[in-house]
Protein backbone atom coordinates (compact mmCIF):
# COMPACT_ATOMS: atom_id res chain seq x y z
CA UNK A 1 0.00 0.00 0.00
CA UNK A 2 1.30 3.45 -0.90
CA UNK A 3 2.50 5.61 1.95
CA UNK A 4 0.55 8.77 2.74
CA UNK A 5 2.27 12.13 2.69
CA UNK A 6 3.11 13.81 5.95
CA UNK A 7 0.16 16.19 5.82
CA UNK A 8 -2.30 13.47 4.70
CA UNK A 9 -3.53 15.54 1.75
CA UNK A 10 -3.19 12.77 -0.78
CA UNK A 11 -6.52 11.06 -1.49
CA UNK A 12 -7.51 7.75 -2.99
CA UNK A 13 -8.94 7.51 -6.47
CA UNK A 14 -12.61 6.74 -6.99
CA UNK A 15 -13.28 3.04 -7.30
CA UNK A 16 -14.71 0.06 -5.47
CA UNK A 17 -12.71 -0.86 -2.32
CA UNK A 18 -9.99 -3.38 -3.02
CA UNK A 19 -9.74 -2.66 -6.75
CA UNK A 20 -6.57 -1.47 -8.42
CA UNK A 21 -8.11 1.92 -8.98
CA UNK A 22 -9.06 2.35 -5.33
CA UNK A 23 -5.39 1.93 -4.42
CA UNK A 24 -4.18 4.64 -6.80
CA UNK A 25 -3.25 7.87 -5.05
CA UNK A 26 -4.60 11.21 -6.22
CA UNK A 27 -3.23 14.71 -5.70
CA UNK A 28 -4.79 18.17 -6.00
CA UNK A 29 -5.05 19.19 -9.63
CA UNK A 30 -6.59 21.54 -12.14
CA UNK A 31 -8.66 20.66 -15.22
CA UNK A 32 -9.34 23.17 -18.00
CA UNK A 33 -13.09 23.67 -18.42
CA UNK A 34 -13.03 26.65 -20.78
CA UNK A 35 -10.20 28.29 -22.75
CA UNK A 36 -10.01 30.62 -25.78
CA UNK A 37 -8.41 27.68 -27.57
CA UNK A 38 -11.08 24.93 -27.36
CA UNK A 39 -8.42 22.29 -27.95
CA UNK A 40 -7.22 22.99 -24.41
CA UNK A 41 -10.53 21.91 -22.81
CA UNK A 42 -9.83 18.83 -20.69
CA UNK A 43 -6.12 19.52 -20.19
CA UNK A 44 -4.96 18.64 -16.67
CA UNK A 45 -2.25 19.77 -14.27
CA UNK A 46 -1.36 17.54 -11.31
CA UNK A 47 -0.23 19.82 -8.46
CA UNK A 48 2.11 17.29 -6.87
CA UNK A 49 4.00 19.93 -4.88
CA UNK A 50 0.76 21.19 -3.39
CA UNK A 51 -0.12 17.65 -2.40
CA UNK A 52 3.20 17.36 -0.59
CA UNK A 53 2.66 20.58 1.39
CA UNK A 54 4.27 23.23 -0.84
CA UNK A 55 2.83 26.39 -2.42
CA UNK A 56 2.29 26.49 -6.20
CA UNK A 57 1.60 29.38 -8.54
CA UNK A 58 -1.24 29.82 -11.01
CA UNK A 59 -0.73 32.31 -13.82
CA UNK A 60 -0.26 32.68 -17.54
CA UNK A 61 3.04 30.79 -17.27
CA UNK A 62 2.41 28.15 -14.60
CA UNK A 63 1.63 25.35 -13.98
CA UNK A 64 2.01 23.17 -17.07
CA UNK A 65 -1.10 21.43 -18.38
CA UNK A 66 -1.39 18.44 -20.71
CA UNK A 67 -4.18 16.37 -22.27
CA UNK A 68 -4.87 13.08 -20.45
CA UNK A 69 -2.69 10.27 -21.75
CA UNK A 70 0.80 8.84 -21.37
CA UNK A 71 2.37 10.72 -24.31
CA UNK A 72 0.97 14.22 -23.85
CA UNK A 73 2.93 17.44 -24.28
CA UNK A 74 2.92 20.00 -21.46
CA UNK A 75 2.35 23.75 -21.75
CA UNK A 76 0.99 26.58 -19.56
CA UNK A 77 -2.36 28.33 -19.99
CA UNK A 78 -0.54 30.94 -22.09
CA UNK A 79 -3.38 33.47 -22.39
CA UNK A 80 -2.18 37.07 -22.72
CA UNK A 81 -5.19 38.36 -20.77
CA UNK A 82 -3.91 36.61 -17.64
CA UNK A 83 -1.24 38.24 -15.53
CA UNK A 84 2.28 36.86 -15.27
CA UNK A 85 2.07 37.56 -11.52
CA UNK A 86 0.74 34.31 -10.10
CA UNK A 87 -2.12 33.48 -7.80
CA UNK A 88 -0.96 31.21 -4.98
CA UNK A 89 -2.39 27.84 -3.95
CA UNK A 90 -1.22 26.62 -0.55
CA UNK A 91 -2.15 23.84 1.90
CA UNK A 92 -4.91 25.02 4.22
CA UNK A 93 -5.26 24.82 8.00
CA UNK A 94 -7.28 21.57 7.93
CA UNK A 95 -6.20 18.30 6.29
CA UNK A 96 -7.12 18.36 2.63
CA UNK A 97 -8.06 22.07 2.57
CA UNK A 98 -6.48 24.54 0.13
CA UNK A 99 -6.02 28.33 0.34
CA UNK A 100 -6.24 30.48 -2.80
CA UNK A 101 -4.34 33.78 -2.38
CA UNK A 102 -4.65 36.44 -5.09
CA UNK A 103 -3.13 39.36 -3.17
CA UNK A 104 -0.07 39.38 -5.42
CA UNK A 105 -1.92 39.13 -8.75
CA UNK A 106 -4.22 41.55 -10.61
CA UNK A 107 -6.04 38.65 -12.33
CA UNK A 108 -9.76 38.72 -11.57
CA UNK A 109 -10.88 35.46 -9.95
CA UNK A 110 -14.25 33.94 -9.08
CA UNK A 111 -14.71 30.73 -7.12
CA UNK A 112 -18.10 29.04 -7.25
CA UNK A 113 -19.52 32.18 -8.89
CA UNK A 114 -18.29 34.55 -6.16
CA UNK A 115 -15.48 37.10 -6.51
CA UNK A 116 -12.29 36.37 -4.57
CA UNK A 117 -11.07 39.66 -3.10
CA UNK A 118 -7.83 38.63 -1.44
CA UNK A 119 -8.00 34.96 -0.41
CA UNK A 120 -10.35 32.03 -0.03
CA UNK A 121 -10.04 28.73 1.83
CA UNK A 122 -11.64 25.63 0.35
CA UNK A 123 -12.46 22.67 2.58
CA UNK A 124 -11.49 19.11 1.73
CA UNK A 125 -15.16 18.36 0.94
CA UNK A 126 -15.30 21.30 -1.49
CA UNK A 127 -12.13 20.12 -3.21
CA UNK A 128 -13.49 16.58 -3.50
CA UNK A 129 -16.69 17.87 -5.12
CA UNK A 130 -14.69 20.25 -7.31
CA UNK A 131 -14.22 24.03 -7.05
CA UNK A 132 -14.81 25.98 -10.27
CA UNK A 133 -12.38 28.90 -10.74
CA UNK A 134 -12.80 31.52 -13.47
CA UNK A 135 -9.67 33.54 -14.26
CA UNK A 136 -9.94 36.90 -16.00
CA UNK A 137 -13.47 36.00 -17.15
CA UNK A 138 -11.81 33.97 -19.93
CA UNK A 139 -10.57 30.68 -18.50
CA UNK A 140 -12.48 28.27 -16.26
CA UNK A 141 -10.67 25.62 -14.23
CA UNK A 142 -11.81 22.83 -11.90
CA UNK A 143 -9.74 22.43 -8.74
CA UNK A 144 -10.15 18.85 -7.53
CA UNK A 145 -8.15 15.62 -7.02
CA UNK A 146 -6.53 14.11 -10.12
CA UNK A 147 -4.45 11.02 -10.84
CA UNK A 148 -0.82 12.05 -11.39
CA UNK A 149 -0.09 8.83 -13.30
CA UNK A 150 -1.68 8.72 -16.79
CA UNK A 151 -3.86 5.66 -17.40
CA UNK A 152 -4.35 4.18 -20.86
CA UNK A 153 -7.76 2.54 -21.38
CA UNK A 154 -9.66 2.09 -24.67
CA UNK A 155 -12.27 4.80 -25.16
CA UNK A 156 -15.18 2.55 -26.25
CA UNK A 157 -16.90 5.61 -27.72
CA UNK A 158 -17.32 7.27 -24.31
CA UNK A 159 -16.49 10.97 -23.92
CA UNK A 160 -14.60 11.78 -20.72
CA UNK A 161 -11.36 11.24 -18.84
CA UNK A 162 -12.48 11.52 -15.21
CA UNK A 163 -11.52 8.87 -12.66
CA UNK A 164 -15.07 7.48 -12.67
CA UNK A 165 -15.15 7.36 -16.47
CA UNK A 166 -11.82 5.53 -16.54
CA UNK A 167 -13.21 3.04 -14.03
CA UNK A 168 -16.25 2.52 -16.25
CA UNK A 169 -14.07 1.93 -19.30
CA UNK A 170 -11.93 -0.53 -17.35
CA UNK A 171 -15.06 -2.46 -16.35
CA UNK A 172 -16.27 -2.50 -19.97
CA UNK A 173 -12.91 -3.96 -20.97
CA UNK A 174 -13.18 -6.60 -18.23
CA UNK A 175 -16.76 -7.59 -19.08
CA UNK A 176 -16.60 -7.40 -22.87
CA UNK A 177 -14.71 -10.68 -23.29
CA UNK A 178 -16.96 -12.61 -20.93
CA UNK A 179 -20.02 -14.45 -22.19
CA UNK A 180 -22.11 -13.87 -19.05
CA UNK A 181 -25.13 -11.59 -18.64
CA UNK A 182 -24.26 -8.01 -17.71
CA UNK A 183 -26.52 -5.74 -15.69
CA UNK A 184 -26.01 -1.99 -16.18
CA UNK A 185 -27.26 0.10 -13.28
CA UNK A 186 -27.37 3.87 -13.03
CA UNK A 187 -29.59 6.88 -13.10
CA UNK A 188 -31.56 7.63 -16.22
CA UNK A 189 -29.62 9.61 -18.80
CA UNK A 190 -26.19 8.20 -17.87
CA UNK A 191 -25.63 6.39 -21.18
CA UNK A 192 -26.55 2.78 -20.47
CA UNK A 193 -27.40 1.98 -24.09
CA UNK A 194 -24.06 3.43 -25.21
CA UNK A 195 -22.27 1.13 -22.76
CA UNK A 196 -24.35 -1.84 -23.91
CA UNK A 197 -23.31 -1.16 -27.49
CA UNK A 198 -19.67 -0.84 -26.39
CA UNK A 199 -19.86 -4.24 -24.67
CA UNK A 200 -21.16 -5.76 -27.90
CA UNK A 201 -18.62 -4.07 -30.18
CA UNK A 202 -15.68 -5.03 -27.94
CA UNK A 203 -16.84 -8.59 -27.28
CA UNK A 204 -16.60 -11.95 -29.01
CA UNK A 205 -20.01 -11.49 -30.65
CA UNK A 206 -19.22 -8.18 -32.37
CA UNK A 207 -19.83 -9.73 -35.80
CA UNK A 208 -23.30 -10.87 -34.73
CA UNK A 209 -26.48 -8.78 -34.52
CA UNK A 210 -27.17 -6.23 -31.79
CA UNK A 211 -30.86 -5.94 -30.88
CA UNK A 212 -32.21 -3.43 -28.33
CA UNK A 213 -35.60 -3.87 -26.65
CA UNK A 214 -37.39 -1.54 -24.25
CA UNK A 215 -38.89 -4.03 -21.83
CA UNK A 216 -41.14 -1.46 -20.17
CA UNK A 217 -42.90 -0.92 -23.50
CA UNK A 218 -43.89 -4.58 -23.96
CA UNK A 219 -47.58 -5.15 -23.40
CA UNK A 220 -48.06 -8.37 -21.40
CA UNK A 221 -50.53 -9.72 -23.96
CA UNK A 222 -48.02 -9.38 -26.81
CA UNK A 223 -44.75 -9.92 -24.92
CA UNK A 224 -44.35 -13.61 -25.74
CA UNK A 225 -44.80 -13.01 -29.47
CA UNK A 226 -42.46 -9.99 -29.45
CA UNK A 227 -39.73 -11.80 -27.53
CA UNK A 228 -39.99 -15.34 -28.87
CA UNK A 229 -41.82 -14.99 -32.19
CA UNK A 230 -45.09 -16.54 -33.34
CA UNK A 231 -46.37 -18.94 -35.96
CA UNK A 232 -48.81 -17.80 -38.57
CA UNK A 233 -52.35 -17.92 -37.20
CA UNK A 234 -51.18 -18.19 -33.60
CA UNK A 235 -53.38 -15.27 -32.58
CA UNK A 236 -55.79 -12.82 -34.15
CA UNK A 237 -53.97 -10.71 -36.72
CA UNK A 238 -50.99 -13.08 -37.06
CA UNK A 239 -51.25 -13.37 -40.82
CA UNK A 240 -47.59 -14.35 -41.20
CA UNK A 241 -44.80 -15.93 -39.22
CA UNK A 242 -43.21 -13.51 -36.78
CA UNK A 243 -39.55 -13.52 -35.73
CA UNK A 244 -39.00 -12.55 -32.09
CA UNK A 245 -36.24 -10.46 -30.57
CA UNK A 246 -34.34 -13.48 -29.22
CA UNK A 247 -34.18 -15.11 -32.66
CA UNK A 248 -33.18 -11.81 -34.26
CA UNK A 249 -30.26 -11.57 -31.83
CA UNK A 250 -29.00 -15.16 -32.34
CA UNK A 251 -25.21 -15.19 -32.24
CA UNK A 252 -25.09 -11.61 -31.00
CA UNK A 253 -26.24 -9.38 -28.17
CA UNK A 254 -29.75 -8.71 -26.89
CA UNK A 255 -30.00 -5.46 -24.92
CA UNK A 256 -32.94 -5.43 -22.52
CA UNK A 257 -33.51 -1.84 -21.40
CA UNK A 258 -35.75 -0.73 -18.51
CA UNK A 259 -35.91 -4.23 -16.99
CA UNK A 260 -36.90 -2.73 -13.66
CA UNK A 261 -40.22 -1.59 -15.16
CA UNK A 262 -41.22 -4.92 -16.69
CA UNK A 263 -44.73 -6.17 -15.87
CA UNK A 264 -44.71 -9.33 -13.68
CA UNK A 265 -45.94 -11.49 -16.58
CA UNK A 266 -42.96 -10.44 -18.70
CA UNK A 267 -40.55 -11.14 -15.82
CA UNK A 268 -41.83 -14.73 -15.66
CA UNK A 269 -41.34 -15.23 -19.39
CA UNK A 270 -37.82 -13.83 -19.32
CA UNK A 271 -36.76 -15.85 -16.27
CA UNK A 272 -37.89 -19.09 -17.89
CA UNK A 273 -35.81 -18.39 -21.00
CA UNK A 274 -32.70 -17.45 -19.03
CA UNK A 275 -32.97 -20.66 -17.02
CA UNK A 276 -33.65 -23.01 -19.95
CA UNK A 277 -31.70 -21.22 -22.70
CA UNK A 278 -34.44 -21.99 -25.19
CA UNK A 279 -37.58 -20.33 -26.49
CA UNK A 280 -40.91 -21.56 -27.80
CA UNK A 281 -42.59 -19.32 -30.38
CA UNK A 282 -46.28 -18.70 -29.80
CA UNK A 283 -48.32 -21.37 -31.57
CA UNK A 284 -45.36 -23.71 -32.01
CA UNK A 285 -44.82 -27.09 -30.37
CA UNK A 286 -41.06 -26.95 -30.90
CA UNK A 287 -38.45 -25.19 -28.83
CA UNK A 288 -35.47 -23.33 -30.25
CA UNK A 289 -32.08 -23.15 -28.46
CA UNK A 290 -30.87 -19.60 -28.06
CA UNK A 291 -27.31 -18.35 -28.30
CA UNK A 292 -27.37 -14.69 -27.27
CA UNK A 293 -25.42 -12.54 -24.84
CA UNK A 294 -27.82 -10.67 -22.53
CA UNK A 295 -27.10 -7.10 -21.45
CA UNK A 296 -29.79 -5.58 -19.23
CA UNK A 297 -30.18 -2.07 -17.86
CA UNK A 298 -32.26 -0.30 -15.26
CA UNK A 299 -32.40 2.88 -13.22
CA UNK A 300 -34.71 1.25 -10.67
CA UNK A 301 -33.77 0.17 -7.15
CA UNK A 302 -34.26 -3.56 -7.79
CA UNK A 303 -33.54 -4.66 -4.21
CA UNK A 304 -36.34 -2.40 -2.95
CA UNK A 305 -38.62 -3.69 -5.72
CA UNK A 306 -37.85 -7.28 -4.64
CA UNK A 307 -38.68 -6.42 -1.02
CA UNK A 308 -42.00 -4.95 -2.18
CA UNK A 309 -42.78 -7.94 -4.39
CA UNK A 310 -42.55 -6.00 -7.64
CA UNK A 311 -39.45 -7.76 -9.00
CA UNK A 312 -38.35 -11.38 -8.85
CA UNK A 313 -35.12 -12.07 -6.98
CA UNK A 314 -34.14 -15.07 -9.18
CA UNK A 315 -34.39 -12.84 -12.25
CA UNK A 316 -31.99 -10.31 -10.72
CA UNK A 317 -29.51 -13.10 -9.99
CA UNK A 318 -29.78 -14.35 -13.60
CA UNK A 319 -29.28 -10.90 -15.09
CA UNK A 320 -26.40 -9.81 -12.86
CA UNK A 321 -23.65 -12.20 -13.93
CA UNK A 322 -21.45 -9.08 -14.10
CA UNK A 323 -22.72 -5.78 -12.76
CA UNK A 324 -21.56 -2.35 -13.92
CA UNK A 325 -22.63 0.86 -12.22
CA UNK A 326 -22.68 3.93 -14.43
CA UNK A 327 -21.70 7.13 -12.61
CA UNK A 328 -24.04 10.11 -12.45
CA UNK A 329 -22.78 13.24 -14.20
CA UNK A 330 -22.33 15.03 -10.87
CA UNK A 331 -19.82 12.28 -9.95
CA UNK A 332 -17.70 13.11 -13.00
CA UNK A 333 -17.83 16.90 -12.84
CA UNK A 334 -14.53 17.30 -14.70
CA UNK A 335 -16.16 15.63 -17.73
CA UNK A 336 -19.00 18.17 -18.02
CA UNK A 337 -16.94 20.63 -20.08
CA UNK A 338 -15.60 17.82 -22.29
CA UNK A 339 -19.14 16.59 -22.94
CA UNK A 340 -20.46 20.12 -23.46
CA UNK A 341 -17.82 20.83 -26.11
CA UNK A 342 -18.53 17.46 -27.75
CA UNK A 343 -22.26 18.21 -27.87
CA UNK A 344 -21.67 21.74 -29.18
CA UNK A 345 -19.90 20.31 -32.19
CA UNK A 346 -22.26 17.37 -32.59
CA UNK A 347 -25.51 19.29 -32.20
CA UNK A 348 -24.51 22.23 -34.40
CA UNK A 349 -25.78 20.40 -37.49
CA UNK A 350 -29.09 19.60 -35.79
CA UNK A 351 -29.84 23.32 -35.41
CA UNK A 352 -28.70 24.21 -38.95
CA UNK A 353 -25.34 25.59 -37.87
CA UNK A 354 -22.64 24.74 -40.39
CA UNK A 355 -20.04 25.02 -37.62
CA UNK A 356 -19.66 26.33 -34.11
CA UNK A 357 -17.24 29.26 -34.01
CA UNK A 358 -15.14 28.43 -30.98
CA UNK A 359 -11.86 29.93 -32.14
CA UNK A 360 -12.39 33.66 -31.47
CA UNK A 361 -9.55 34.57 -29.12
CA UNK A 362 -10.91 38.10 -28.52
CA UNK A 363 -14.44 37.01 -27.52
CA UNK A 364 -14.34 33.25 -26.92
CA UNK A 365 -17.66 31.43 -27.06
CA UNK A 366 -19.10 29.93 -24.99
CA UNK A 367 -18.12 32.38 -22.23
CA UNK A 368 -16.13 30.91 -19.35
CA UNK A 369 -18.80 31.99 -16.84
CA UNK A 370 -21.45 30.02 -18.75
CA UNK A 371 -19.32 26.86 -18.77
CA UNK A 372 -18.59 27.34 -15.07
CA UNK A 373 -22.30 27.43 -14.25
CA UNK A 374 -22.90 24.24 -16.22
CA UNK A 375 -20.10 22.44 -14.38
CA UNK A 376 -21.43 23.54 -10.99
CA UNK A 377 -24.92 22.18 -11.74
CA UNK A 378 -25.84 18.74 -10.35
CA UNK A 379 -27.61 17.51 -13.54
CA UNK A 380 -30.43 15.29 -12.22
CA UNK A 381 -31.10 14.28 -15.84
CA UNK A 382 -27.40 13.51 -16.38
CA UNK A 383 -25.84 13.39 -19.85
CA UNK A 384 -29.16 13.43 -21.69
CA UNK A 385 -30.18 16.61 -19.88
CA UNK A 386 -26.82 18.24 -20.67
CA UNK A 387 -27.27 17.44 -24.34
CA UNK A 388 -30.77 18.93 -24.34
CA UNK A 389 -29.50 22.11 -22.67
CA UNK A 390 -26.63 22.35 -25.17
CA UNK A 391 -29.11 22.14 -28.05
CA UNK A 392 -31.27 24.89 -26.54
CA UNK A 393 -28.24 27.14 -26.10
CA UNK A 394 -27.15 26.59 -29.71
CA UNK A 395 -30.62 27.48 -30.95
CA UNK A 396 -30.64 30.61 -28.79
CA UNK A 397 -27.21 31.62 -30.10
CA UNK A 398 -28.36 31.08 -33.68
CA UNK A 399 -31.33 33.34 -32.95
CA UNK A 400 -28.99 36.13 -31.87
CA UNK A 401 -29.30 36.10 -28.07
CA UNK A 402 -26.56 38.09 -26.35
CA UNK A 403 -24.56 36.96 -23.34
CA UNK A 404 -26.98 38.45 -20.79
CA UNK A 405 -29.96 36.82 -22.48
CA UNK A 406 -28.04 33.54 -22.65
CA UNK A 407 -27.30 33.85 -18.95
CA UNK A 408 -30.99 34.25 -18.18
CA UNK A 409 -31.78 31.29 -20.43
CA UNK A 410 -29.23 29.15 -18.55
CA UNK A 411 -30.89 30.14 -15.28
CA UNK A 412 -34.25 29.09 -16.70
CA UNK A 413 -33.02 25.79 -18.13
CA UNK A 414 -31.19 24.75 -14.97
CA UNK A 415 -34.14 25.70 -12.77
CA UNK A 416 -36.66 23.61 -14.71
CA UNK A 417 -38.01 20.61 -12.75
CA UNK A 418 -36.15 17.41 -13.51
CA UNK A 419 -38.09 14.98 -15.64
CA UNK A 420 -35.22 12.50 -15.45
CA UNK A 421 -34.45 11.58 -11.85
CA UNK A 422 -32.10 9.29 -9.89
CA UNK A 423 -34.82 7.20 -8.22
CA UNK A 424 -37.99 6.81 -10.29
CA UNK A 425 -41.08 7.29 -8.17
CA UNK A 426 -44.47 5.83 -8.99
CA UNK A 427 -46.96 8.26 -10.44
CA UNK A 428 -47.73 10.09 -7.24
CA UNK A 429 -49.45 13.48 -7.09
CA UNK A 430 -47.21 16.48 -6.43
CA UNK A 431 -46.23 16.89 -2.80
CA UNK A 432 -47.55 19.97 -0.98
CA UNK A 433 -45.29 22.99 -1.31
CA UNK A 434 -44.61 22.85 2.42
CA UNK A 435 -43.14 19.36 2.14
CA UNK A 436 -39.77 19.92 0.56
CA UNK A 437 -37.73 16.85 -0.40
CA UNK A 438 -34.47 16.21 1.43
CA UNK A 439 -31.37 17.80 -0.08
CA UNK A 440 -29.98 15.78 -2.96
CA UNK A 441 -33.24 13.89 -3.64
CA UNK A 442 -35.01 14.74 -6.87
CA UNK A 443 -38.74 14.11 -6.78
CA UNK A 444 -40.55 13.20 -9.98
CA UNK A 445 -43.68 15.28 -10.44
CA UNK A 446 -45.36 13.31 -13.19
CA UNK A 447 -48.93 13.52 -14.36
CA UNK A 448 -51.21 10.52 -14.23
CA UNK A 449 -52.08 8.82 -17.52
CA UNK A 450 -55.75 9.71 -16.95
CA UNK A 451 -54.82 13.40 -17.13
CA UNK A 452 -53.55 13.14 -20.74
CA UNK A 453 -56.12 13.12 -23.55
CA UNK A 454 -55.58 11.37 -26.87
CA UNK A 455 -55.55 14.76 -28.59
CA UNK A 456 -52.83 16.09 -26.29
CA UNK A 457 -50.81 12.91 -26.74
CA UNK A 458 -50.98 13.10 -30.53
CA UNK A 459 -50.13 16.81 -30.54
CA UNK A 460 -47.01 16.21 -28.41
CA UNK A 461 -45.83 13.31 -30.58
CA UNK A 462 -46.38 15.28 -33.78
CA UNK A 463 -44.61 18.35 -32.40
CA UNK A 464 -41.56 16.31 -31.38
CA UNK A 465 -41.53 14.27 -34.60
CA UNK A 466 -42.46 11.09 -32.69
CA UNK A 467 -39.36 11.24 -30.50
CA UNK A 468 -40.62 9.62 -27.31
CA UNK A 469 -38.36 11.16 -24.69
CA UNK A 470 -39.02 14.83 -25.66
CA UNK A 471 -42.73 14.04 -25.97
CA UNK A 472 -42.76 12.49 -22.49
CA UNK A 473 -41.00 15.56 -21.08
CA UNK A 474 -43.47 17.91 -22.77
CA UNK A 475 -46.43 15.94 -21.42
CA UNK A 476 -44.79 15.62 -17.98
CA UNK A 477 -45.30 11.86 -17.85
CA UNK A 478 -42.86 9.01 -17.28
CA UNK A 479 -41.67 6.93 -20.19
CA UNK A 480 -43.59 3.81 -19.04
CA UNK A 481 -46.73 5.97 -18.82
CA UNK A 482 -46.13 7.29 -22.33
CA UNK A 483 -45.82 3.74 -23.63
CA UNK A 484 -49.11 2.80 -21.99
CA UNK A 485 -50.80 5.89 -23.45
CA UNK A 486 -49.57 4.98 -26.93
CA UNK A 487 -50.64 1.38 -26.47
CA UNK A 488 -54.18 2.40 -25.50
CA UNK A 489 -54.65 5.16 -28.09
CA UNK A 490 -56.74 3.79 -31.01
CA UNK A 491 -55.42 6.50 -33.35
CA UNK A 492 -51.78 5.42 -33.06
CA UNK A 493 -50.38 2.57 -35.08
CA UNK A 494 -47.44 0.55 -33.73
CA UNK A 495 -44.16 0.24 -35.60
CA UNK A 496 -44.47 -3.55 -35.27
CA UNK A 497 -47.54 -3.37 -37.55
CA UNK A 498 -45.73 -1.72 -40.47
CA UNK A 499 -45.20 -3.69 -43.65
CA UNK A 500 -41.91 -3.88 -45.55
CA UNK A 501 -43.24 -2.09 -48.63
CA UNK A 502 -44.69 0.74 -46.56
CA UNK A 503 -41.39 1.33 -44.76
CA UNK A 504 -39.38 1.13 -47.99
CA UNK A 505 -41.68 3.69 -49.63
CA UNK A 506 -41.35 6.12 -46.70
CA UNK A 507 -37.57 5.75 -46.68
CA UNK A 508 -37.42 6.46 -50.41
CA UNK A 509 -39.56 9.57 -49.99
CA UNK A 510 -37.35 10.78 -47.13
CA UNK A 511 -34.00 10.19 -48.78
CA UNK A 512 -33.22 7.16 -46.63
CA UNK A 513 -33.48 9.12 -43.35
CA UNK A 514 -35.07 6.79 -40.73
CA UNK A 515 -35.99 9.70 -38.43
CA UNK A 516 -37.84 11.53 -41.21
CA UNK A 517 -39.47 8.27 -42.31
CA UNK A 518 -40.62 7.64 -38.74
CA UNK A 519 -42.24 11.07 -38.59
CA UNK A 520 -43.99 10.42 -41.90
CA UNK A 521 -45.22 7.02 -40.71
CA UNK A 522 -46.15 8.50 -37.32
CA UNK A 523 -44.19 6.01 -35.23
CA UNK A 524 -41.17 6.38 -32.94
CA UNK A 525 -37.73 6.33 -34.66
CA UNK A 526 -36.57 3.65 -32.20
CA UNK A 527 -39.59 1.46 -32.99
CA UNK A 528 -39.06 1.92 -36.71
CA UNK A 529 -35.39 0.95 -36.45
CA UNK A 530 -36.30 -2.22 -34.56
CA UNK A 531 -38.92 -3.07 -37.17
CA UNK A 532 -36.42 -2.44 -39.97
CA UNK A 533 -33.96 -4.78 -38.26
CA UNK A 534 -36.55 -7.54 -38.01
CA UNK A 535 -37.49 -7.08 -41.68
CA UNK A 536 -33.87 -7.01 -42.84
CA UNK A 537 -34.03 -3.40 -44.02
CA UNK A 538 -30.95 -2.28 -42.02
Amino acid sequence: MAKKTADHRTTRAAGPPGTAESLRLRVPGLVVLSHPDPRRVGDEAALIKLGSGQTVGLSRREPDFAPPGPEASFRPLDDTFLSRSPLRLSPGPEPGSIVLDRSGSPTHVTAGGEDVATSRTFTAAEIERGVVLVLGRRIALLLHPVDPVPVSVPGFGLVGESATTLRLRQEIRSAAGLDVPVLLRGETGTGKELVARALHDAGKRCEGPYVAVNMAALAPSLAAAELFGAERGAYTGADRKKTGFFQSAQGGTLFLDEVGDMPPEVQTLLLRVLENREIQPVGSVETIPIDVRIVAATDAALEAAIAEGRFRAPLLHRLAGFEIRLPALRERRDDVARLFLHFLRDESQAVDETRVDLESADRPWPPAELVARLVEHDWPGNIRQLRNVTRRLLIARRDGLGEKELGRLVDQLLAEPAILVPQPVAEAPPAPASQKPPAGIFVRRFRRSSEVSDEELLAALEHHRWQLQPAAEALRVSRPTLYRLIESCPQIRKAAELERAEIASALADCGGDPAAAAARLRVSPQGLKRRMTLLGLR
